[in-house]
């Protein structure tokens, strides 16, 4: 929703978020605001939003997708990111989806704490495509 970006505009104003996710701009509200096969959901704690994680819904022949993984950068390495993760995958609104919904993720080469933080949650790199980390999530009854 557009009353959600002045805080969103504000996390991006952190350097590390933006080198990795930004920058972030009105062309992107936009293209959110209008997706239909995805959503950016919004995690909160005690009615405050700590986490954002864009999804790209799944079919019959493709994964969902995470494209987009922000944490409120004041409240990095205190577990919410693990939280949020673990919130959006057991979420009961996304559709089915292919092996049962698995999901994938793509994380760009460089960005080397998103690759330390998929793999502690006990993701698979698949290696790269296109300059891109892909991982993929353990089945469901192993999710952390």
């Amino acid at each position: 929703m557009r009353s959600d970006w002045t805080w969103i505009e504000e996390w991006f104003r952190d350097a590390e978020l933006n080198a990795e996710l930004g920058p972030l701009d009105l062309e992107w509200l936009d293209h959110v605001l209008s997706e239909h096969d995805g959503v950016e959901l919004v995690v909160e704690e005690s009615g405050s939003p700590v986490a954002l994680v864009g999804c790209v819904w799944g079919d019959d022949e493709n994964d969902h997708a995470i494209t987009d993984f922000a944490v409120d950068p004041r409240r990095r390495r205190t577990g919410l990111g693990a939280s949020a993760l673990s919130a959006v995958l057991a979420w009961k609104g996304h559709p089915a989806a292919r092996d049962g919904g698995r999901w994938t993720t793509y994380v760009m080469e460089d960005n080397r704490r998103a690759h330390a933080f998929f793999t502690a949650q006990g993701w698979t790199d698949r290696g790269v495509d296109e300059g891109m980390h892909v991982f993929v999530a353990p089945s469901p009854d192993r999710v952390r």
